[in-house]
């Protein structure tokens, strides 16, 4: 052997030790039966990002993630949960960087993290203000985002798997709720998190979990109802019509006419018949309901491409109230979709691209527009009322 060769085996031999140690007090900090605190968990913390990175650089990929989980876990496990979302980052950034297809244990693996970090929130959060409550929830939303991504990506789900889409929708709406409850909370970031609930939760599937959020909710106001109103139609209803338009936007009219039966047997209070009737006519004061415009909406989905000129007219009709809820460019760019899908009413240049990209990242922004033809067959419109007072859905 040449003295160059065995300069180098000395050398991977020494460094092979130096891992090897690293790895040892990683293990025996994880191990310990004491509690942990902030400053050995932030060490524990240090030594698995610097393993992970070195398997990352040697191809080991599996070793690398496995690392990455196992270490969060623990951290999870011990409590230290500002700790350990450091490392669920770079499980995420891992996953994809090193093109780690998605599997059901990975998927598994994910709900147990997520699990894990909300009883380690429950355990500590009595001793944490409210400010470091939000910014860990917040921390935990980012990283179930990046874990989505990375199932769309690498999985077999056009917008990532459905059970990830389940949880985060879970996720934001309990964030909505604690952040709502601060005196000097952020309204706009509210809606923004209440949307997406709605919307991730539309995409996992679940449309009655939706209406369980949607009973908690005031039922609208005389000022949200009528003609002409300046103010935000109720959040209730409002919601109800973005889940609506995202499903009938991805194709699923099966979730969301289950969606809209659910809606008006448990949660709407009004009739039924005087809403049909309401919503054409311009002598009553009132402004088209949600409820109602979901109703026509199905009908004119579910019939042929012949009905486009109604369902532009339909689009022109409650334009307002779209115009009046939280992002309407998101709104208006499903409504685009929705025309093109359903009656290949092609919508201004570059509109698709940018709705999909809106609707992978679930809560960007959109440009608006409905495109299509301007004309309105008076006898569809009536025939179509008349359908709706006779038996709503």
């Amino acid at each position: 052997m040449s003295a160059a060769a065995a300069r180098r085996r000395k050398q991977l031999a020494a460094k092979q030790g130096k891992q090897d140690v690293v790895g040892t007090q990683l293990s025996k900090i994880l191990e310990s039966s004491n509690e942990m605190d902030e400053a050995t968990a932030y060490e524990a913390m240090q030594l698995a990002q610097s393993q992970v990175r070195k398997k990352v650089q040697a191809n080991e990929a599996a070793d690398a993630c496995e690392l990455c989980y196992s270490t969060s876990l623990a951290l999870l496990q011990k409590g230290r949960v500002s700790v350990a979302s450091q490392l669920l980052t770079l499980l995420a950034e891992v996953l994809r960087e090193t093109n780690t297809e998605e599997t059901e244990e990975w998927i598994t693996r994910s709900v147990t993290l997520h699990e894990a970090h909300m009883k380690a929130m429950e355990g500590t959060s009595a001793a944490m203000p409210s400010q470091e409550i939000t910014r860990l929830q917040r921390l935990e939303r980012d990283w179930l985002l990046r874990m989505l991504q990375w199932s769309a990506d690498l999985g077999t789900v056009k917008f990532g798997n459905n059970r990830l889409q389940e949880i985060i929708g879970e996720h934001c709406w309990k964030l909505a709720s604690i952040e709502a409850k601060d005196a000097d909370f952020d309204e706009e970031a509210v809606s923004e998190l209440q949307c997406d609930a709605v919307q991730h939760m539309a995409l996992a599937e679940k449309p009655l979990r939706i209406i369980e959020w949607l009973k908690d909710l005031p039922a609208p106001t005389d000022e949200e109802m009528k003609t002409g109103h300046t103010c935000p139609p109720a959040l209730r209803d409002g919601l109800l019509t973005r889940a609506l338009l995202l499903l009938a936007a991805v194709e699923n009219l099966r979730d969301a006419n289950a969606l809209l039966r659910a809606f008006l047997a448990q949660v709407e209070t009004r009739d039924v018949k005087e809403l049909a009737t309401s919503y054409t006519s311009k002598e009553d004061g009132k402004a088209p309901s949600h409820p109602m415009f979901g109703c026509m909406l199905m009908r004119v989905l579910e019939k042929d491409a012949r009905t486009g000129p109604l369902f532009s007219w339909l689009m022109r009709s409650f334009k307002r109230e779209l115009d009046l809820l939280y992002k309407p460019q998101a709104l208006h760019g499903f409504c685009s979709k929705i025309g093109k899908i359903y009656f290949n009413i092609q919508p201004p240049p570059n509109m698709l691209s940018m709705v999909e990209n809106m609707m992978g990242m679930m809560g960007g922004g959109g440009m608006g527009g409905l495109g299509g033809p301007g004309g309105i067959n008076p006898a569809m419109m009536q025939a179509l009322a008349a359908q709706m007072k006779q038996g709503g859905m």
